[in-house]
């Protein structure tokens, strides 16, 4: 599992699906994971899921989306309640995800785990696929519009290039620039440019 940091404006997701399997006592737990930045997109995952595993005894998911996680359920599928889907979902969160779906399939082996036993066997089985999975940092950023004439062009582009996450540029008269800068620092990025060209550039907030 990956150490990840600790900034305020990024969070993580997994770049992409990943499965595992375990079984206990002659049930088999089969976890997959999957990126999802939507609601619809979860669930289509979780239809292919189920169509691939049509004769299983239960398909139990979990999904949090959002840099606070603030979209999320848990379903059971039919195990007992609080059983499966929040145990996959308590696993999420332990790897500080987000964006995320992981379904758990079980086929039943004859022998009853118990309520305990089965939340156990659901929270390994969503571990297990979680620690396979490579993670993916998503900056939270804000939309800056910069214009400057070619006199600052020098100037402005450093600045671009040390602080900001990405940007796009337009070049006409003047130049044109939509830099998408980490929220916390977006008032002093417009401040730092600025202040640079002595109030030649103009920058501020971007509304798409």
């Amino acid at each position: 599992m990956e150490t990840l940091s600790k900034e305020v404006d990024i969070y993580y997701t997994i770049d992409k699906a990943e499965s595992a399997e375990i079984k206990i006592l002659g049930s088999r737990f089969i976890s997959h994971a999957n990126n999802s930045s939507s609601k619809d997109i979860a669930m289509d995952f979780l239809q292919n899921i189920k169509e691939q595993y049509h004769d299983a005894t239960h398909n139990c998911f979990a999904y949090k989306i959002g840099k606070d996680g603030l979209e999320f359920r848990a379903v059971d599928d039919g195990e007992p309640s609080g059983s499966a889907g929040k145990p996959i979902l308590f696993s999420i969160n332990k790897h500080k995800l987000s964006d995320v779906i992981v379904v758990v399939t079980r086929y039943f082996g004859g022998k009853k785990l118990g309520v305990g036993g089965l939340a156990r066997a659901y929270s390994q089985a969503a571990d297990e696929v979680l620690q396979k999975c490579n993670y993916k940092k998503i900056n939270i950023t804000t939309p800056v519009k910069i214009i400057c004439t070619y006199e600052d062009l020098d100037i402005v582009k450093r600045i671009l290039s040390s602080d900001s996450v990405s940007y796009e540029e337009k070049y006409h008269d003047v130049a044109e620039f939509v830099a998408h800068v980490s929220t916390s620092k977006s008032k002093l990025f417009i401040d730092n440019i600025i202040s640079a060209t002595r109030g030649r550039a103009g920058a501020n907030l971007f509304n798409v």
